[in-house]
């Protein structure tokens, strides 16, 4: 019986999502409307939901982990204002409004309360996953619904442990289990962060093996583990996976972790997308259809209209606010565990919380629908053309990035007759450079398969031109640990990438306009009349002194600490101006 239920998931996704994706709908509408036809509302071909829904919720634990894989703890800290500022303000208004349109509906304080949060948070899996789809999420709208996502998943830990003490029926039972269970939580989360130094040499063990199915069971573990550890202390598993990511995003290991989830993360999604279309009960909006509606459009048309005014005030140019507040409009899969343990305590009335699952189906099924159908009000991104087949000689030297570093480096070559392969991930630009007659393909240099295709075992060195930092830290990280026979020359975006790449062991780093830079301040100074000579000795003591700072910076990791970064620079500042001083003393002496 499970393989052919199996076989009808598989059936159903396999008819609906091109269809819908012909249609530019989006994979995840068809995954739910997929669920509606084959679930106990539809044809009936599936009657227990309920455990469907349990075990394809570890799609949304696995994708939470991939996104903690991608986002290293500094990059989560810079992300603080808008994770708090965006996201707090959102949850606070969201929840207050609501509450208030459920109190003038009738219902006790408490119960507007619980139902006026649960309906604030919306669905991580449903919008990260039509953002990916759409090539989005780095867009300003998706960087903050991202932002606004991850608030909401905090704000999941305080709503659990607050939940019963409203509760009618769990109120006898709150004393001092309460502190029982913080400490639950902090030992858990304690463990988490203190498990990181224990999984890298372990997972520094298994790579040694050799045996991508023992490393792929050892990512799933960690997830598996995370998730049973967060559920046994009450917080939302999800959350824990997060932070295991975040904890792990650091690590030389992290984009195997992330290659080995991404299959099991992208079929369990599309499961629970599936699960959420087949718990949709039409019954229900058959027998009292105008409640409902009315309650999906309040739903989101006050989480829309919170949304433009929170993008608006953080920032963002009206398209990106508008792109927010069709992203995010919808209920979450949260408010289903929310609502059923607030049914429990007595918070919520049966009939009242099967009304708010129904708006909150009804309100994941209309949000893709809504934001496919409001594209107009963001600008549409070009379709990209698919990536370029590889297929080349031995050449000595390989280049990332073909911008203007990558072309200087490429017309030196061309001129001395040095055979060379080009891959450059903007296909726009690759369109453009193509025109000269450049030989260079448009594929990604961070893929391990598309490195080898450009044959990088046989080459002998690596030009590293790419502007975006992270990128160009991933391609790295790939060919150090794949190709270490490879000659990296590098160029940085600025002394933090240049630090970065220092410590992954390049020596050969160069920051984009430095050098330029120095050159038009030489004649500055000249204009300012100073002689030439003296220019020079200037220039040349300035960049010493400038590149032994920038050494000394690297060796601490001086990136990773604010606070350590302005000691070091305020330090090697007074020390140059030192040098200064002298030398012109000794030429006012001579």
């Amino acid at each position: 019986m499970l393989l052919a239920d199996v076989a009808l998931f598989l059936a159903a996704a396999v008819l609906a999502v091109p269809l819908f994706k012909r249609l530019g709908l989006g994979a995840v509408l068809g995954y739910l409307f997929a669920g509606m036809a084959i679930g106990p509302h539809g044809a009936g071909l599936i009657a227990d939901v309920g455990s469907v829904l349990d075990f394809s919720e570890f799609g949304v634990i696995l994708l939470l982990f991939v996104i903690g894989l991608e986002l290293q703890p500094a990059r989560l800290w810079r992300l603080r204002a808008q994770v708090f500022g965006l996201g707090g303000a959102q949850v606070l208004l969201t929840t207050l409004l609501l509450a208030a349109l459920a109190v003038w509906r009738g219902l006790p304080w408490t119960a507007a309360l619980v139902a006026g949060f649960g309906l604030s948070m919306s669905s991580t899996a449903l919008v990260l996953q039509m953002l990916s789809e759409r090539k989005e999420l780095t867009d300003r709208h998706g960087r903050a619904a991202f932002a606004i996502l991850l608030f909401q998943d905090l704000a999941v830990i305080p709503s659990l442990a607050l939940l019963p003490m409203l509760g009618v029926r769990a109120a006898a039972a709150t004393g001092g289990s309460a502190w029982l269970g913080a400490l639950k939580v902090v030992a858990a989360l304690a463990v988490v962060v203190l498990g990181r130094y224990l999984l890298r040499p372990a997972l520094r063990l298994l790579a040694a093996t050799q045996m991508t199915e023992v490393f792929t069971a050892a990512a799933l573990l960690l997830v598996v583990g995370t998730t049973l550890l967060m559920n046994a202390v009450g917080l939302s598993a999800a959350l824990g996976a997060f932070l295991a990511g975040v904890l792990l995003a650091d690590s030389e290991y992290r984009h195997e972790l992330q290659a080995d989830i991404e299959p099991f993360k992208g079929l369990l999604l599309g499961l629970f997308f599936i699960a959420v279309g087949m718990s949709a009960d039409l019954s229900l909006l058959r027998a009292g259809w105008l409640p409902v509606l009315t309650l999906v459009a309040a739903l989101m048309a006050v989480k829309a209209a919170v949304l433009f005014l929170v993008g608006r005030v953080g920032g963002l140019p009206p398209q990106a606010a508008w792109g927010l507040a069709l992203a995010l409009p919808q209920g979450g899969e949260f408010a289903f565990v929310l609502f059923n343990l607030a049914a429990g305590a007595g918070l919520l009335e049966p009939a009242l919380r099967e009304r708010l699952v129904l708006a909150v189906t009804a309100s994941m099924i209309l949000s893709p629908l809504l934001y496919a159908a409001t594209a107009w009000l963001r600008r549409a991104p070009e379709q990209a053309p698919p990536y370029d087949e590889i297929e080349v000689p031995e050449n000595p030297v390989l280049i990332a990035g073909f911008g203007t570093s990558g072309q200087i480096f490429g017309r030196l070559l061309r001129l001395k007759k040095i055979p060379f392969t080009v891959l450059e991930k903007n296909w726009q630009h690759v369109d453009f450079v193509r025109r000269f007659g450049n030989r260079i393909f448009y594929s990604d240099a961070s893929r391990l398969e598309v490195l080898r295709a450009a044959r990088a075992d046989k080459a002998r060195f690596f030009v590293l031109a790419i502007a975006d930092a992270e990128e160009s830290l991933r391609v790295a990280e790939t060919v150090k640990r794949h190709f270490p026979q490879l000659r990296i020359f590098a160029v940085a975006r600025d002394r933090r990438h240049a630090m970065r790449l220092m410590e992954l062991g390049i020596k050969d780093v160069v920051r984009r306009s430095y050098g330029s830079s120095l050159e038009l301040t030489g004649a500055l100074l000249r204009a300012l009349g100073d002689s030439p000579e003296q220019v020079e000795r200037d220039l040349a003591r300035f960049r010493r002194h400038d590149e032994a700072t920038l050494l000394r910076q690297a060796a601490v990791s001086a990136y990773r600490d604010e606070q350590r970064w302005i000691q070091t620079a305020k330090e090697a500042a007074a020390e140059l101006e030192q040098l200064f001083e002298a030398d012109r003393h000794s030429g006012a002496s001579s």
